[in-house]
C-alpha cells in the first residue's frame, strides 16, 4: 500500500511540474506578443522605409504583408526579433527563456 501512495505522491509532483512548465511556456507567448511584437512591426516599417527606391517602391502595401507576415506566428515574430537583433541568444538565456524558444520553434516549424 506505501508503495502505491509514494508512486501516487510522484504522480502529482511531475503534472505539478508539468503544469509549472506550462505556464511559463505561456507567459513567454505573452511576452512575445505585448512586448517584442511591437518592436518588430516598428523594426520592419523602419528598415522599409530605409530601403524604399524605384526599384522597390516600400509603399504602405508591402509594409501590411511584411507586418501580417512577420507576426502571423510566434515563432516568426521571435524569428525576426532575433534577425533584427532586438533580441539575442543572452538574452533568452538570461530570461531563462531559451528552452521556451527552443520548444517554440520546435512546435510551429511548419510556420518558419
Amino acid at each position: 500500500m506505501e508503495i502505491i501512495v509514494v508512486i501516487a505522491l510522484l504522480i502529482l509532483a511531475w503534472l505539478i511540474w508539468q503544469l509549472v512548465k506550462a505556464k511559463q511556456y505561456t507567459r513567454f507567448k505573452i511576452l512575445i506578443e505585448k512586448d517584442i511584437k511591437p518592436k518588430v512591426v516598428a523594426k520592419i516599417i523602419e528598415r522599409l522605409d530605409e530601403d524604399r527606391s524605384d526599384l522597390y517602391p516600400n509603399n504602405n502595401v508591402h509594409q501590411q504583408a511584411s507586418i501580417y507576415y512577420w507576426t502571423q506566428y510566434k515563432s516568426r515574430i521571435l524569428k525576426a526579433a532575433l534577425i533584427h537583433e532586438i533580441i539575442d541568444e543572452q538574452w533568452l538565456i538570461s530570461t531563462g527563456n531559451l528552452k521556451n524558444s527552443q520548444h517554440l520553434f520546435y512546435v510551429e516549424q511548419e510556420y518558419l
